[in-house]
């Protein structure tokens, strides 16, 4: 059985800018924080003052599309 790893990009195929790693970094705060919900997640982003693209806040339309545009 080959041995099992965690590669923590394995699916990115180019360098993570600064704009993921903060936004990835950020998720993974909230986590932590035992917040699992789309909607408690998006409060925890919102309160860090982590803005979505548009610079607004973030919900749950505009995290979708970023996380649909991340993933392409």
């Amino acid at each position: 059985m080959p041995e099992q790893y965690l590669d923590a990009h394995q699916t990115h195929p180019d360098p993570i800018s600064p704009y993921e790693a903060k936004l990835s970094g950020a998720i993974m705060e909230v986590f932590g924080r035992g917040v699992h919900e789309l909607p408690g997640l998006l409060d925890g982003l919102n309160a860090m003052g982590l803005n979505a693209p548009d610079g607004g806040q973030w919900n749950e339309e505009n995290f979708r599309s970023e996380m649909r545009r991340l993933g392409a």
